[in-house]
């Protein structure tokens, strides 16, 4: 099982191929995308799991996210 900075360096590499802006405060994460959507789509105060989870929902959707 991958540790913690393998798993954040996973999550950023997947964000940056999906055109998502990673930032993290402490332990939070907070995506943002303004290529191709209509208005920006961001997703504050996540932690890991979730930005993974929500990036791999992206990523199956395509880069158009629907």
């Amino acid at each position: 099982m991958p540790n913690r900075s393998e798993r954040e360096a996973h999550l950023r590499a997947l964000a940056d191929k999906l055109e998502f802006r990673i930032n993290k405060t402490g332990d939070r994460f907070t995506l943002t995308r303004t290529a191709d959507v209509g208005r920006p789509v961001r997703h504050e105060g996540l932690a890991i799991e979730e930005a993974e989870q929500l990036l791999e929902t992206w990523k199956l959707r395509g880069l158009g996210g629907g």
